[in-house]
This record gives structure tokens, C-alpha cells and sequence, in this order.
């Protein structure tokens, strides 16, 4: 802080916080300028020296009382002791230099003033009292006594005019005092503002300089999309955003794209056209232009949906797309445009159909002379005129064995083959689900002895009905029961319950065996998978059953549930709907 700065600090606190003494300044100088006036001027004498010097010493002794309370701040509430004392020390002053008729009466009204400016409406009571008693001095001592009713006059009016004083005082103190307080409320109000203000700004800047560095990103991310095509229209289909992968997909550039085409440039009209005509030329905001009301409508709508259309790019050229549509709202959520996203499908149809065909290869290149060879096995057992040898019987029987091992695999992969196209037959009817559970665990029953393990079924009383394929039902249940005795330890259990909840009837499979680990379930469905717990203790199997168990299910409209704790056992649970067919029927590959 500079000198300047100090002293416009010192200057401020004197006049608008003056403390005590600064305040008794006053009262000290007009009383050293009476006692000089006395010395100086023979005219103006004291009559009761005595008395005089008296209110001298008084005043002396306030000014040090003052400079006390002035350095201890916690003191300060004590500082109008100091003009009740100036008072008193006043009027003793006057009366030791001629009463009545002395010339420095007016001295009183400094610490008048001073009481009077106090908080509070008591302190023009202390100050006409006050000054009543201390104008009084002389006669309380005797020194004089009122002969007249005009020195009685004298005597009171000079208090009562000061009490009237007093209160002008105390009042424009109060309302200065109000109007203080109301310019500190606004300072600390333009300070509070000024503070909100900064944090503001300092918001302001963060959320700018992130702004700036998600524009970035976004830029970024834009730039780098580029095996999907990302197209932003407005509310009519006039293309506003157009990135790299739509130039990669389609052939034109921004430049030319934005502003200036239309998403359904790139559509074929007919395919625009059946659209329309399924939905019956929904009404929307687009209404004159059916074609792209039709394309956007299920966006419109609120709703998810994506779907096959084909591209037509400048050149005429189709490419067949997997497209999605979204909805653009602006922050009152009204609809500004659409998103399309657009993946080249051209690819995966490709893929599908070499699919199909390698489906079709398993079923005549495979089955057909697995079968064949199955057929022969058996002649060759059968045949009375050659019989074999017991060493020949068991190769025999090891050969049909693992053939039959391998039709079943073939006929697991066909299976598999058909889920992912979603293309198997359902012979869907009323079906008692009592009699598959009790058909699979006789079909199981042999294997479980022979490794000892105890198979239970628990069912319920009444009949369990539901609508759907007993074949694929009892393959889905033969799975779940094979795989629990292939993971059970001998003299374990495996136990299959049939119940129902609501309108579902539940399976559950439990077994003891050697569980699964937790962070494995949710990939157990997984084509090919096969938990840790399986391969470590070399439990045979490729990783389709639950995979083909899960389909069935699905396409029953029903669900799978799993638990498992290793060392403790697994639970599978399966949800079928009450006589109702939960899948459509199609036709088979």
C-alpha cells in the first residue's frame, strides 16, 4: 500500500468511522481555545476559578478516557460515557466563569450532539437531562441561587432548546444511520454480484473451452465415420450434414450434397412409394411429399426402428443399406430434422448367402452319406451269413458310434444355421408338458446310473398345457437334462421341477456339480462356448446345446434364466406361456 493509498484509508475511516477521541477532539479544542480566550482577553475572567479549572481537568480526563477506548476496540460501546462526562465537566466550566452569564454555554452542545447521535431515542432523554443538571452546577454548590424568574428562565431554556436539538440529532443520526446501512446492503450486493459475476465468467470460460474441445471431438468423430453414412436433414428431407462416409457410400461431396439434394434423391421412388401405401400416407410434417413422410415416419413417431432400404447413387447404382432413423429436436423439443445412418449391407447379403449355401452342403454333402454309412454298419451287423467276431462287433460298434456322434453334430450345426436366419419349422400344438420332462428323463435314466447320479423329477398334480412343438420342446429339455449329468460328479443329483407362475409354466433344472463361474453366465449362450469349468475338467461337448436350447425357447416365446455357484451346482430355469403360441410358424430351408 503506497502513502496516498494510506492516507485516503486514514481520511476515510476519520470521516465516516471516527472514533472516540476524533470525536472528543472537538469538545478539547473549544475548551484550550476558552481557557486561552480567558488568558488572553481581560474582559472574560473566571468568577469561581476553582470550579472552572475543575471542568478543565474533567474534560482532560474524557480525552484520555477517549484515547483508551479508542485503542481497545471491544471498548467502544462504552464511548458515550465520554459526553456525559463533557457535560458535566461543561457546565462545572461555565458556572466557574460566570453562570448564567457566562459566554461559553454554547460548549455543550459538542457533547450534546455527541450523546444525542447515540442509537436510540433514550439518549435525547440523557441529553436534555443532562444538560439540565450540569447548567445547574452552581447552584447545587451554592455558589449561586436564581433571585429572579428570568434566571429561572435562563436556567431552563438553554436545556429544553438542546433537548429539542438533541432530537433533531438523534433522528437525522437514525436515518443516516438507515441509509448506511442500506449503502453497505447495496455494496455487499454489488460485491455479491461481482463475485456471481466472476464465477459467471469463470463458468463461462470453463464451459466455452469444453464447448470448443467436444466441437473438436465432435469434428473429429465426424470426420473419422467413415464406413457408415451419416446424413442430417431438415423437417422437409433437405440435406444440412453430410460426412465423409456418405461421400464413400453414395460418390458426392459436402459441397454438393448440403444444401442442395434431398435424402430421398437417393431412394427408390417405388420403395418410397410401397411405404407409403403400408402406411396409408400417414399425415405428418412432411404430408406433401408422402414418399419421405413414409420414410421418417416411424422417427416422427418417437419410435426406433431400423430397416433395409436401397441407395440409389448419381451414377444409378443401387446399394442395398441397413437404415436408421432418428429424430432431431431443438430445445423445446420440437421436430428441426432427421438423422439417417446408413451401413452397406451389400456385404452381409453375401455373407447370408454363402450361408445358405454352406447349409445346404451340410444337409446333401454330409448328412446324406453319414446316413449311408450308418445304414451299412448296420447291414454289416446284422448279416447271418458272415457273422462278425467279438472284437469286430466292438470296432463296429465304436464306428456307429461316433458316426452317430457326428450326424448329431451336423444336425446341431444345420440347426444352428437355421436359428440365425430365423428360418425353422414349429409343429406348434397343445402339448402336456408333464410327458416331455417325464420322455427326457427316461431317455437320461440309463447314462445316470451308469455314472451314479440320482435323477428326481417333481411335478404337479394338475396337467401343465402349452401351445408348441413337442419335438423341439423335448430337445430343448433333453439338452438342459444332458448337461447337467455331464457336469455332475458320481453320486450327485439332477432334478427337474415343472411348475407354474402366473400364466407361464417353469422349468427348472438343477444339478450338484461343479458350477460355473459367475463371470461366465452371460456368454454361456454363446455359440461354440464352453465355460472354464468344462474344459478343465475335459467334460465332452462343442458349445451348441444351450445355444439350440435358448432358440427353441425363444421361438416359443418363452425365456432362460441361469445361476450357478462353483462347487455348488448350476440352475437353469425356463418360461413358457400357457397354451399360447409364443412363435410364427415359417417354412422351412
Amino acid at each position: 500500500m503506497t502513502a496516498m493509498d494510506r492516507v485516503r484509508v486514514w481520511t476515510h475511516n476519520i470521516l465516516n468511522r471516527p472514533s472516540p477521541i476524533v470525536k472528543q477532539s472537538a469538545t478539547l479544542g473549544a475548551v484550550v481555545a476558552a481557557v486561552l480566550i480567558i488568558a488572553l482577553v481581560p474582559d472574560v475572567s473566571m468568577n469561581y476559578p476553582a470550579l472552572a479549572w475543575t471542568g478543565v481537568a474533567v474534560v482532560g480526563f474524557a480525552t484520555v478516557l477517549a484515547v483508551v477506548l479508542s485503542r481497545v476496540h471491544e471498548w467502544h460501546r462504552f464511548a458515550l460515557l465520554v459526553p456525559v462526562i463533557d457535560i458535566f465537566a461543561i457546565g462545572a466550566f461555565r458556572g466557574g466563569t460566570g453562570g448564567v452569564m457566562s459566554p461559553f454555554t454554547a460548549l455543550i452542545v459538542l457533547p450534546v450532539v455527541w450523546l444525542a447521535s447515540g442509537n436510540g431515542r433514550r439518549y435525547i432523554l440523557y441529553s436534555g437531562v443532562g444538560t439540565f443538571l450540569a447548567l445547574l452546577i452552581p447552584v447545587f454548590l451554592g455558589l449561586t441561587a436564581p433571585s429572579a424568574p428570568s434566571e429561572w428562565v435562563r436556567g431552563t431554556y438553554t436545556p429544553l432548546v438542546l433537548t429539542i436539538a438533541a432530537g433533531i440529532v438523534n433522528e437525522l443520526a437514525r436515518q443516516g444511520r438507515e441509509q448506511l446501512r442500506s449503502i453497505r446492503g447495496l455494496v455487499d450486493e454489488k460485491e455479491r454480484m461481482l463475485q456471481r459475476t466472476v464465477e459467471f465468467a469463470a463458468q463461462l470460460q470453463a464451459s466455452e473451452s469444453k464447448y470448443r474441445a467436444a466441437d473438436r471431438m465432435f469434428r473429429g468423430v465426424w470426420a473419422a465415420v467413415t464406413e457408415q453414412s451419416v446424413i442430417g436433414t431438415d423437417a422437409t428431407g433437405l440435406i444440412d450434414a453430410w460426412n465423409p462416409g456418405a461421400t464413400k457410400l453414395l460418390g458426392p461431396d459436402r459441397d454438393d450434397a448440403e444444401d442442395k439434394m434431398h435424402i430421398f434423391d437417393f431412394h427408390l421412388p417405388e420403395e418410397l412409394e410401397d411405404r407409403a401405401r403400408e402406411l396409408n400416407y400417414p399425415p405428418g410434417e412432411t404430408v406433401l411429399n408422402p414418399g419421405f413422410s413414409a420414410l421418417v415416419e416411424s422417427a416422427r413417431l418417437g419410435k426406433s426402428e431400423t430397416r433395409e432400404w436401397t441407395y440409389v447413387r448419381p451414377d444409378g447404382t443401387h446399394v442395398p443399406v441397413q437404415l436408421s432413423v432418428t429424430k432431431r429436436v431443438d430445445e423445446d423439443g420440437d421436430t428441426v430434422g432427421y438423422l439417417f445412418v446408413a451401413s452397406d449391407v451389400t456385404q452381409a447379403r453375401e455373407v447370408s448367402r454363402l450361408k445358405d449355401e454352406f447349409v445346404g452342403l451340410i444337409s446333401h454333402e454330409l448328412r446324406t452319406p453319414l446316413s449311408s454309412i450308418l445304414g451299412y454298419l448296420e447291414l454289416l451287423r446284422d448279416d447271418e451269413d458272415q457273422p462278425l467276431s467279438a472284437e469286430q462287433l466292438q470296432y463296429l460298434s465304436v464306428a456307429e458310434r461316433n458316426a452317430h456322434r457326428l450326424l448329431r453334430l451336423v444336425g446341431d450345426l444345420l440347426f444352428t444355421a437355421q436359428v440365425e436366419s430365423g428360418k425353422f419349422p414349429l409343429d406348434a400344438r397343445d402339448i402336456e408338458l408333464e410327458a416331455i420332462i417325464t420322455a427326457s428323463i427316461e431317455t437320461a435314466r440309463p447314462a445316470a446310473d451308469n455314472a451314479g447320479i440320482e435323477v428326481l423329477n417333481v411335478l404337479p398334480d394338475g396337467p401343465v398345457m402349452v401351445h408348441g412343438d413337442s419335438t423341439r420342446l423335448g430337445q430343448a429339455v433333453d439338452n438342459l437334462v444332458s448337461n447337467a449329468l455331464k457336469f455332475t460328479p458320481r453320486g450327485g443329483k439332477v432334478i427337474v421341477e415343472l411348475s407354474t407362475s402366473g400364466s407361464n409354466a417353469v422349468i427348472t433344472v438343477r444339478d450338484t456339480g461343479m458350477g460355473i463361474p459367475a463371470e461366465e453366465l452371460d456368454m454361456l449362450f454363446s455359440r461354440f462356448f464352453r465355460a472354464t469349468t468344462a474344459t478343465r475338467n475335459a467334460v465332452p461337448g462343442v458349445g451348441l446345446g444351450l445355444t439350440i436350447t435358448k432358440a427353441i425357447i425363444t421361438a416359443h416365446g418363452g425365456a432362460m434364466g441361469v445361476s450357478s455357484e462353483e462347487g455348488v451346482g448350476t440352475e437353469f430355469s425356463v418360461t413358457l406361456p400357457l397354451s399360447r403360441v409364443a412363435a410364427e410358424v415359417q417354412p422351412s430351408v
